[in-house]
């Protein structure tokens, strides 16, 4: 008896360990249901055919398989386990008592275990195992009452052996049903955690791709080190910025180096010191540092957790600060600009009364003098004529006056000045070609200022030339009008290029350096802007764009 109720035992625990082997295998809850149902009846089937009896009943664990599956399997589950062990049992009856007395413990189990299932699903682990034991109680309650009423009926002897095998088997019964529960629940659970550590490690790859991205795609230079100085994290930036040592241009190549090695001879100093200072808890912030042509601002970071404060490692940020500095010189030159401008507009008619008297005198005693002197006197006009045109320059460029704009046609402007051009260029032994696009919108302008701006530009042009051809074309598209002026001179030296629009420079030896400063004041009062393209020996040309605005086109 003992062996049968083992071997029972272990038969109906059997879809419990094949739920293990499908989980271990993360098949996960779906496709659960079926994969119960049929493992739970072949285990009913296997138990009914190794049953024993005590006072002519079946003693068997089949109910163990027949309440496990329909609670974890639901209602398909439960009607599929009802058939089956219908369809197992009832050619094993005799008579019509125990086919009657069969069918009551059908119903009786099948709507017991019909409303069992929902309350069942939604209780917690310890729940599932109070309710699956109140079950098989249940259960057992039922075949105790007819075990009792038989041997009441038939007037059987009870024995100790009866009663301990009737013990033992409610016993096994109970703990078979509380440990396949806790064992499919401690699955579940751990399928779960599985689950969870699972998505958390993909959220977890998925923020370490998106900072990557982040640091990779920001303006900061940023190099991130380990808590043992090995670097971690180097983006492109950090490359240009940092100049790092040639032989480490690559992120396979920097992964895992010791930071110190990374930068090169003589520009290590600053950022290996700040990125020290940060392993051993000093953070840093806004350093200047001059690399080469950038001007930059380092700061560090020391990385540590938040609950003890271990040390993770240190991150060193790089700003670029170069376009600030070049702001800041630029708003200096503009305050010293406006200085200027305050001072001419302040002393010019101060200046120019005297002039005018000093040139009056002159030509009054050359007209008395001898004629040997009247080369000296033309001299002292001629230098007195060109002071009143560096002050009338001044002012010009200074005085920050409100224009009197109106719809315009650059192409008239520039037909205008084409006479007087081409006779300066004939003077001069040159030739000029003017290329002036079809259907140029009509634009807010100035006329004076902008001949004065293609003037100025066009005789600059010239006289860069000895001889050759000054080109003037203009060309429209994308809602910008550009007016090309080029020459075929000897072009401006790269390293002059950069001061071509500064007061006071002047590549000419009567330049007054104020000509294009103007120009680049003009165009921009203009909403327009002025670029220069140069090669030397070849010449030079002048780009002046101005935008067109959608109300101006229409």
């Amino acid at each position: 008896m003992l062996k049968e109720l083992l071997l029972q035992f272990i038969v109906s625990l059997l879809p419990v360990f094949a739920f293990q082997l499908w989980n271990d295998n993360e098949q996960g809850w779906k496709g659960n249901p079926a994969f119960m149902g049929i493992f739970c009846g072949a285990s009913i089937i296997l138990c009914m055919l190794t049953t024993s009896t005590i006072f002519g009943h079946d003693v068997d664990f089949h109910l163990v398989p027949y309440l496990i599956g329909s609670l974890y399997g639901g209602v398909p589950t439960l009607i599929i386990l009802t058939i089956v062990y219908a369809a197992v049992k009832i050619p094993m009856l005799d008579g019509s008592t125990e086919l009657i007395n069969f069918c009551l413990f059908v119903v009786y189990s099948f709507l017991l275990l019909l409303f069992s299932i929902r309350p069942f699903a939604n209780a917690t682990a310890l729940q599932k195992e109070r309710k699956g034991i109140l079950l098989m109680l249940a259960f057992l309650l039922f075949f105790a009452i007819n075990i009792i009423f038989t041997v009441q009926y038939l007037e059987l002897p009870w024995s100790f052996i009866s009663v301990l095998s009737i013990l033992l088997a409610v016993t096994s019964a109970l703990t078979a049903t509380g440990l396949s529960i806790f064992m499919i629940e401690s699955v579940k659970e751990k399928q779960l955690l599985h689950s969870e550590v699972k998505r958390v490690s993909v959220s977890y790859q998925n923020e370490a791709v998106k900072l990557r991205q982040f640091i990779d795609a920001t303006s900061f230079g940023v190099i991130v080190v380990d808590e043992k100085g090995k670097t971690t994290q180097i983006n492109e930036m950090a490359k240009k910025l940092l100049m790092l040592d040639f032989n480490y241009t690559e992120d396979r190549q920097t992964i895992g180096i010791a930071f110190p090695e990374i930068f090169q001879n003589g520009q290590d100093d600053a950022c290996v010191k700040l990125l020290y200072q940060a392993l051993n808890g000093e953070d840093c912030v806004l350093v200047p540092f001059v690399n080469g042509d950038y001007m930059l601002l380092l700061s560090t970071i020391s990385l540590r957790t938040s609950e003890d404060n271990i040390n993770l490692g240190a991150a060193l940020i790089a700003q670029d600060v170069t376009e600030l500095r070049h702001l800041k010189d630029e708003i200096g030159r503009m305050d010293r600009l406006s200085l200027v401008g305050q001072m001419a507009a302040s002393i010019t008619h101060e200046i120019r009364n005297p002039m005018a008297v000093i040139r009056g005198f002159v030509q009054l005693i050359q007209e008395r003098s001898q004629n040997k002197q009247e080369e000296y006197f033309q001299i002292i006009i001629d230098e007195l004529d060109r002071t009143n045109m560096i002050i009338t320059d001044f002012l010009s460029l200074a005085q920050n006056r409100v224009l009197q704009m109106e719809p315009s046609s650059l192409h008239a402007i520039i037909n205008d000045l084409v006479p007087l051009l081409m006779a300066d260029a004939n003077l001069r032994g040159q030739a000029m070609e003017v290329s002036l696009s079809e259907d140029l919108p009509l634009i807010m302008l100035n006329d004076r200022e902008i001949k004065q701006l293609i003037l100025n530009i066009a005789r600059n042009g010239m006289e860069a030339m000895k001889d050759g051809t000054l080109h003037i074309s203009t060309t429209y598209h994308y809602g910008k009008i550009e007016l090309r002026i080029a020459d075929q001179g000897v072009g401006i030296p790269q390293e002059q290029m950069k001061h071509l629009f500064e007061p006071f420079f002047s590549t000419k030896t009567q330049g007054t350096g104020l000509g294009l400063p103007l120009c680049l004041s003009i165009a921009e009062r203009h909403n327009g802007r002025i670029d220069v393209v140069s090669v030397e020996g070849e010449g030079t040309t002048f780009i002046v764009t101005f935008f067109v605005a959608v109300e101006q086109v229409g």
